[in-house]
C-alpha cells in the first residue's frame, strides 16, 4: 500500500517538472505503473482480510477490489484526455491531469477509511474535481446545469448524514466502523430510531444516485468531456454501493416496513429507466439510464442483506465498471464523427467503421448478461436473493430484464445498421488511442471470467 501512496504522490512533481513533449507519455507510463502494482494486492491473503494502517484507515477484502479498480481507472482518464487536450496551453494539460489524479487521491481515502466523518467527508470531496472537469472541459453548451444538479443533491444528502452522524456519536461514543461493528445494533422499534436509519440510506442513496434523484447523472454525461464522463461512471457507483454496504453493517436488520420502502423505490427505477431508454435517441442519455438501472439492482441486492446479494452487488458493481466505460468512449467516438448525440445520425456506421461496431456489439451483449460474462453472475445472484426475500420481486426484475433486452436491440439497430450515414462526409478513421482505451475496457471484463476470486475474495 505505502508504494502505491507514495507513487500517487509523486505524480504533482512528474507533472510539474516533466517537458511538454514527454508530459503525456511520462504520466501515462506512471499511471500504468500505478495499476500494474495494484494487481498485487489480490495475490496477498493479508490484503483481502483487515489490514489497519492505524485508528483511521484500514483495508479489508470488499476495499481492497475497489482500491485497485480505483487504480485502474486512472490510466484510462489520461488516455481518454490526451487527444482533446493535446492543443490546449500546457498549464491547462497539467492541470487536467493533476485533477484526475486527485480523484483517485480521494478514492483512496474513502474506500480505507474506517471513521464515518472521514468517509463523509472524502466522498464529498471527490465530487470537487468531477464538478471542474465537467465545468471547465465540457463540450456541450451548458455545462453548469450538470454542475447545479450536483451541488443540490450532494447538500440534500449530506445535511441528513451530519445530523444522523451526530446522533451517532450520542448514542455510542465512537464514530470508527471497527468499533461500531462490535456494538449492539440500533433498534428500530421506533418511529424516530426508523426516521434516523431512514436518513443515512436516503443520503447514500443519493450518493448512488439512485432513481428519482439521478438528474445529475445525464448530466454529468451529457455535458462534460470522455475523462468526466469515465469518472461519473465509475466513481459514484462505487462510492455509493460502498457507503450503502457499510451502513448496513452499523444499521443492523432493518424493519420489514422500512425494507418495503426503499425496495418499491429501488425496483420501481430499474423498470422505468428502462421503459424511458425505450424512447429515447440521445446516445448520452441512454447510457446515463442503463446505469440508473443496474444502480437499482445494486441497492436492492444489498438492502436484502443475505450473503448472495452482497456477492452479486459486489460482482455486478464492478463488471458494471467494465462495461458502463467502454460504452461510453464509444459514445464519444459516435459523437465525434456524427457531430451530435442522436442514434439517427448515426446509423450506417457498421459500414464504414466495423471494428467500431463489433465492439459495440460485445459491449451491448456484455450489458444484456450475456453468459459468461460476469455481469450475468451478479445478476442472477441479486435476483435470486430478492426472490427469497418477496416473490412478488420476480415479476419486477423480470420485466424489467424484457426491457433491457428490447433497448440494447433497439441502441444497436439505430445507431450501428441502416443506410449509409450521407450526412457524414470526410469520415475519420478509428484512432488507435480509441481502440486501445476500448480494448483495455474489454480485456479487463474477460479476465474476471478466468478469476472470479478477485471478485469474491472478500466474502470467503
Amino acid at each position: 500500500m505505502l508504494k502505491i501512496l507514495f507513487r500517487t504522490h509523486m505524480f504533482v512533481p512528474t507533472t510539474s517538472l516533466t517537458p511538454a513533449n514527454w508530459l503525456w507519455p511520462t504520466t501515462l507510463a506512471h499511471c500504468f505503473l500505478i495499476a500494474l502494482t495494484s494487481l498485487t494486492w489480490l495475490t496477498n491473503l493479508s490484503e483481502t482480510r483487515w489490514y489497519c494502517f492505524n485508528n483511521y484507515l484500514a483495508t479489508d477484502g470488499l476495499s481492497t477490489s475497489l482500491l485497485v479498480l480505483s487504480c485502474c481507472l486512472l490510466p484510462l482518464m489520461i488516455l481518454a484526455s490526451e487527444n482533446d487536450t493535446t492543443s490546449e496551453p500546457i498549464i491547462r494539460q497539467r492541470l487536467k491531469i493533476t485533477l484526475q489524479t486527485s480523484v483517485q487521491f480521494y478514492l483512496f481515502q474513502a474506500f480505507r477509511a474506517t471513521d464515518v466523518i472521514i468517509f463523509s467527508d472524502t466522498l464529498e470531496a471527490s465530487l470537487i474535481p468531477a464538478l471542474i472537469m465537467i465545468t471547465r472541459w465540457g463540450i456541450q453548451s451548458e455545462p453548469l446545469n450538470a454542475r447545479t444538479y450536483f451541488r443540490l443533491y450532494s447538500l440534500a444528502g449530506c445535511l441528513p448524514l451530519v445530523v444522523a452522524q451526530l446522533f451517532l456519536q450520542i448514542n455510542t461514543a465512537s464514530l470508527s466502523l471497527l468499533t461500531l461493528l462490535y456494538c449492539k445494533p440500533m433498534p428500530h422499534s421506533s418511529y424516530g430510531d426508523m426516521l434516523w436509519c431512514a436518513r443515512c440510506l436516503m443520503a447514500i442513496l443519493v450518493k448512488l444516485p439512485q432513481y428519482g434523484v439521478d438528474l445529475c447523472l445525464p448530466k454529468g454525461h451529457d455535458e462534460s468531456p470522455l475523462a468526466g464522463s469515465l469518472v461519473v461512471a465509475a466513481m459514484l457507483l462505487n462510492l455509493g454501493a460502498f457507503g450503502l454496504m457499510w451502513m448496513m453493517f452499523l444499521l443492523g436488520p432493518l424493519t420489514k416496513a422500512l425494507s418495503y420502502a426503499f425496495f418499491i423505490f429501488g425496483l420501481w427505477g430499474v423498470s422505468m429507466s428502462g421503459c424511458f431508454w425505450l424512447r429515447q435517441t440521445d446516445v448520452s442519455w441512454l447510457m446515463a439510464y442503463s446505469s440508473v438501472s443496474h444502480i437499482g439492482l445494486v441497492a436492492g441486492g444489498i438492502l436484502t442483506q443475505s450473503p448472495w446479494g452482497y456477492t452479486g452487488a459486489l460482482t455486478l458493481l464492478i463488471a458494471h465498471r467494465h462495461w458502463c466505460s467502454p460504452l461510453v468512449c464509444l459514445g464519444n467516438s459516435i459523437y465525434v464523427r456524427s457531430h451530435g448525440r442522436t442514434m439517427l445520425l448515426a446509423s450506417g456506421l457498421e459500414m464504414v467503421l466495423a471494428l467500431m461496431a463489433t465492439w459495440c456489439f460485445i459491449a451491448l451483449l456484455a450489458y444484456r448478461a450475456v453468459p459468461p460474462l460476469p455481469i450475468l453472475i451478479g445478476v442472477v445472484m441479486i435476483i435470486s436473493s430478492l426472490w427469497n426475500w418477496s416473490w412478488w420481486t420476480l415479476g419486477v426484475t423480470g420485466a424489467a430484464s424484457l426491457i433491457t433486452a428490447g433497448y440494447s436491440l433497439n441502441m444497436f439497430l439505430l445507431s450501428q445498421r441502416g443506410p449509409d450515414p450521407g450526412q457524414i462526409i470526410g469520415l475519420e478513421p478509428c484512432h488507435s488511442g480509441e481502440l486501445l482505451l476500448t480494448l483495455l475496457h474489454m480485456l479487463a471484463l474477460f479476465v474476471h471470467i478466468l478469476k472470479l476470486v478477485v471478485i469474491w475474495a472478500w466474502s470467503a
